[in-house]
């Protein structure tokens, strides 16, 4: 006799999947994808009732570790953040980035990072950068278990090589190779593909011509979907600000303020006060008129 509890499920958050992702093509019809990235429990927690997919993404790296770039970012630090976004996420799907150095190498190491990320976190996926010179690991990634979401254009890890954060696709023949990237790695395999930096009708022709959905972030309205990193959209992050981020709110200035205000009242003496403390009699507990 089974020793198990029935569990009622009729309430039960169902968590959006890659074929889910894989199915959003707008031509398809139904609304472009909701993408964000999150860090920790608290934010995935925020984001995940509007979101379609979350991204661990290696933007971390700069967000909260102060790096100059993505490049110093380590698989133990996407891990662990993974890990956080995991216990906050219920709805969205979840995707972590392949930090620099982990993929590049062969398919079978990427292979072997990619499952460790993937047993470890428990997400739905990784991303990697890359285009055609990667289209031999999406295979040999997606032919073994391991969804993959793709990633063309301005590819923050390659930064050293590129000479800085530079718009792609300004002239025929780089545009040219950007949708050619973008067709080898949608035919490798990858459910979707983030078109990052590049010049709009660059865009617009790689999501007409591959049949994964694309995500935009600095791409074209046109994509399926669009992505920002969630402390450029909220404005925690305001050591610059890219072309393509709209600022929805201002955050940062918020916790500087808040921070003022608590900072005064400690200064002061007037925090923490008797609602505040344990056992403190407040003064009208001590009798009056």
């Amino acid at each position: 006799m089974s020793t198990l509890k029935s569990v009622n499920l009729d309430g039960a958050i169902r968590r959006v999947t890659v074929p889910d992702i894989r199915a959003r093509k707008r031509r398809n019809g139904g609304e472009p994808l909701v993408c964000l990235t999150a860090y920790t429990v608290i934010t995935a927690r925020l984001l995940d009732v509007h979101t379609d997919l979350l991204l661990v993404g290696d933007s971390l790296g700069m967000v909260l570790y102060g790096l100059d770039t993505t490049v110093g970012v380590t698989l133990d630090m996407m891990i662990a953040h993974g890990q956080a976004v995991m216990r906050g996420a219920k709805r969205s799907c979840v995707i972590v980035d392949m930090p620099f150095g982990s993929y590049q190498e062969s398919p079978a190491v990427a292979f072997r990072n990619a499952a460790r990320i993937l047993k470890e976190v428990g997400c739905a996926g990784v991303k990697i950068e890359g285009g055609a010179e990667m289209a031999e690991t999406v295979s040999f990634l997606t032919q073994r278990g391991i969804p993959v979401l793709g990633h063309v254009g301005l590819m923050p890890q390659s930064v050293n090589t590129a000479g800085g954060f530079k718009t792609r696709g300004r002239d025929a023949q780089d545009a040219n190779r950007i949708v050619e990237d973008a067709k080898a790695v949608a035919t490798a395999g990858a459910f979707g593909l983030v078109v990052e930096g590049v010049m709009e009708p660059v865009a617009r022709r790689i999501t007409d011509d591959v049949e994964i959905p694309t995500i935009g972030i600095g791409g074209s309205p046109a994509c399926d979907g669009q992505i920002l990193v969630t402390e450029d959209m909220a404005g925690l992050f305001t050591d610059f600000k890219p072309k393509f981020v709209k600022r929805y709110m201002d955050l940062g200035s918020g916790i500087a303020e808040a921070a003022r205000q608590y900072a005064e009242d400690v200064k002061s003496g007037t925090f923490p006060g008797p609602d505040h403390c344990f056992g403190m009699p407040k003064e009208d507990d001590h009798g009056g008129e």
